[in-house]
């Protein structure tokens, strides 16, 4: 793996994660795990289009660092192992989500 590589693959990761957790914040309920003191300043159409946007983003990213059939896959399990760790987050300690979305 080239050096370009790792770190077009390390852009993907984190936009990724941070795209997952701002499409999982776009949801009221777990809006108010994270931020129950400020449940008036859910914006849930901003963090729906930064979460589709990221996730694209990451995407490009994949296919920067690999060729296009190894992209999509790389991208697709990239997903669910993001996914995974935003439940999880959620589930044991969900104030963690609110550095990817600061007020």
């Amino acid at each position: 793996m080239h050096m370009t590589e790792a770190i077009w693959l390390t852009a993907a990761v984190i936009s990724a994660l941070f795209s997952i957790g701002w499409l999982a914040l776009s949801y009221p309920s777990h809006w108010q795990q994270v931020f129950a003191d400020k449940a008036h300043c859910h914006a849930p159409g901003r963090l729906k289009v930064l979460a589709w946007s990221g996730l694209l983003l990451s995407a490009v990213f994949c296919l920067l660092a690999d060729h296009p059939t190894m992209a999509a896959l790389v991208w697709v399990m990239l997903l669910a192992v993001a996914a995974m760790l935003v439940a999880q987050i959620l589930s044991r300690c969900p104030r963690l989500l609110r550095w990817i979305y600061p007020l």
